[in-house]
């Protein structure tokens, strides 16, 4: 424990109160005091951690999803531009590409929006991202 000794000093003839604390020189700190201020900072440390580890899934996860998009749409037009060589004209349906040509991809996912222009014009696709709230 602390104790509190209150004392009159005079200086040139003007009383003043000092508050002072006295304290035991070769007191130690509790051991319970050093493992809560460890175990504080251990939180702390862990929910930094912890915090950055989610960020950075967060950002690899978006840029997963992105490369999906870019990928699903690269395998399209390679697969409506082989169909064109192999056959002579292009797809009538994104049907006729996946039963043919082997697409697939996650229609809960990706919205695939095919525009046939003409049988010598290239279709027009649209890919967009379902979000789900």
């Amino acid at each position: 424990m602390h104790d509190f000794i209150i004392s009159y000093v005079t200086f040139d003839g003007c009383n003043q109160l000092l508050g002072e604390i006295v304290m035991n020189r070769f007191e130690r700190p509790s051991l319970k005091k050093k493992m809560v201020d460890s175990m504080d900072f251990s939180l702390v440390i862990f929910l930094v951690v912890l915090f950055l580890f989610f960020l950075g899934i967060s950002f690899i996860s978006q840029t997963s999803e992105a490369e999906q998009k870019t990928h699903l749409e690269s395998a399209l037009n390679r697969s409506i531009v082989n169909c064109y060589a192999i056959e002579g004209a292009y797809p009538s349906s994104l049907e006729y590409i996946e039963e043919n040509y082997g697409i697939t991809y996650d229609k809960n996912k990706f919205f695939v929006d095919y525009q046939v222009l003409g049988s010598n014009l290239m279709p027009d696709i649209t890919i967009i991202e379902r979000t789900h709230l």
